[in-house]
């Protein structure tokens, strides 16, 4: 690896690890990463490296790891350096400066997916993409106008799983919607309506997707008219939802354990 030992805060080459903040991206897809699981699952993936910013101890740590790939520039400085050019305390000793994948086209997403509509919470993107790469659900359909996958909070949610999934950011849901009945889903909503289906009572076929709503304002009933079928997870009386995020889980944890032979 090429260190470059830093001593000077001011330095052009690592003020990218202050500027890239939550959802912020450079023209050539650039993120930041951070914390020695993130970045190790992030590397493994395939991700294109631009630099990793460390103090000596994690490249110690890791170094049979890292020598297997390829690192253009590997920064290293004191924790407390590195803290002063992010600009806050860190519960960690590694960042990572990297080059967002390349989205998957719609018509190449698996035959289960996890679609979101209108998410805006990033904690949650990240959230259900963990949870969707634990239960081997491949694919991650969201809206452009959300929060991006790869976004700094999303990434330290995800654990990094992200990594693991196909994602596509559409445009606009309903024609998405459409050309997914075209490919053969049947699409699923999650939403609770006089009409649901119980989760229990779910028939799932071999190529669906779940739709989930916003966190507080749910799934429309224009959209809603446009899915095959609306699922609802049986609650007790008086509550009247889950986080979505756990929700999720639950529901792709049947949908995958559950679906017609």
């Amino acid at each position: 690896m090429n260190f470059i030992y830093i001593d000077d805060i001011d330095l052009p080459e690592v003020q990218i690890y202050q500027r890239l903040r939550e959802n912020a991206f450079s023209k050539d897809g650039s993120f930041i990463a951070d914390s020695p699981k993130v970045v190790g699952l992030l590397i493994e993936s395939g991700v294109v490296i631009k630099s990793i910013f460390a103090t000596q101890a994690y490249y110690d740590t890791h170094r049979d790891f890292l020598e297997r790939y390829t690192i253009p520039a590997a920064y290293v400085a004191p924790k407390a350096v590195l803290e002063q050019i992010v600009g806050h305390r860190l519960h960690h000793n590694v960042m990572m400066h990297g080059i967002r994948p390349a989205e998957t086209p719609l018509e190449l997403l698996d035959d289960q997916i996890i679609m979101l509509d209108e998410i805006s919470n990033t904690d949650n993107i990240g959230a259900i993409a963990r949870s969707a790469a634990a239960l081997g659900i491949g694919s991650y359909l969201i809206p452009k106008q959300g929060p991006h996958p790869y976004a700094r909070r999303a990434l330290r949610v995800s654990m990094g799983h992200i990594g693991k999934l196909k994602f596509h950011r559409y445009d606009d849901i309903k024609e998405t919607i459409q050309a997914l009945k075209k490919r053969g889903y049947r699409i699923f909503a999650a939403e609770v309506t006089q009409n649901s289906t119980p989760l229990s009572q779910v028939k799932v076929p071999q190529k669906w997707v779940l739709l989930m709503g916003h966190e507080q304002l749910g799934i429309s009933e224009e959209i809603l008219s446009l899915c095959d079928e609306v699922v609802t997870i049986e609650m007790e009386e008086g509550i009247k939802s889950f986080n979505v995020a756990i929700a999720a889980s639950i529901m792709m944890y049947q949908f995958k354990h559950h679906h017609l032979s």
